[in-house]
């Protein structure tokens, strides 16, 4: 769990440096490669429309903010 709360404060303070219109499948690719990095297993990500993101935790914004990357355990 700790692991996992470390990744996610990393994903957070970094996705803002990329919400400046940076390509989805880009980011959800870094995102994904930091999170194997951290030996985060076990999760999903997905690219959805901004607000979107009902029960899922946003990890990343792209294509100028218009989209979403959310993070779902499981």
């Amino acid at each position: 769990m700790k692991k996992l709360m470390v990744a996610l404060g990393l994903l957070s303070l970094a996705s803002g440096a990329f919400a400046a219109g940076k390509p989805c499948e880009e980011l959800k690719g870094e995102i994904a490669a930091k999170l194997d990095a951290k030996g985060v297993s076990g999760y999903s990500l997905e690219i959805v429309d901004k607000g979107a993101a009902a029960d899922a935790k946003v990890v990343g914004t792209c294509e100028g903010g218009a989209k979403e990357i959310v993070y779902k355990r499981g």
